[in-house]
């Protein structure tokens, strides 16, 4: 089943996350099921927004982040973050 998740990252910067995002590419069987990604800006942060194909990949993604976070001076503790599970979806033209 897939799983919608949200993360709130407050504090971070667009800049950050580049970088951060940069360095994840590099190994990018990291990402495996994901069916999308989306970073929003915000006022005091950056929104995370993510559609898994499950629960156990939402997992290893992000057992496998953290250290790369760190790595580029992303530590402490995010935001909020809440999973859903999707009922549906569907990807245009796909």
């Amino acid at each position: 089943m897939a799983i919608f998740m949200h993360v709130s990252l407050p504090g971070v910067t667009t800049e950050q996350y580049d970088t951060l995002n940069a360095k994840l590419q590099e190994t990018p069987e990291v990402f495996d099921g994901c069916i999308a990604h989306v970073c929003v800006p915000g006022s005091d942060g950056l929104d995370i927004y993510d559609l898994w194909e499950s629960e156990r990949h939402a997992q290893a993604f992000s057992e496998k982040v953290a250290p790369v976070a760190e790595s580029v001076g992303l530590t402490g503790p995010g935001g909020d973050s809440a999973s859903y599970s999707a009922h549906n979806y569907w990807i245009p033209g796909a």
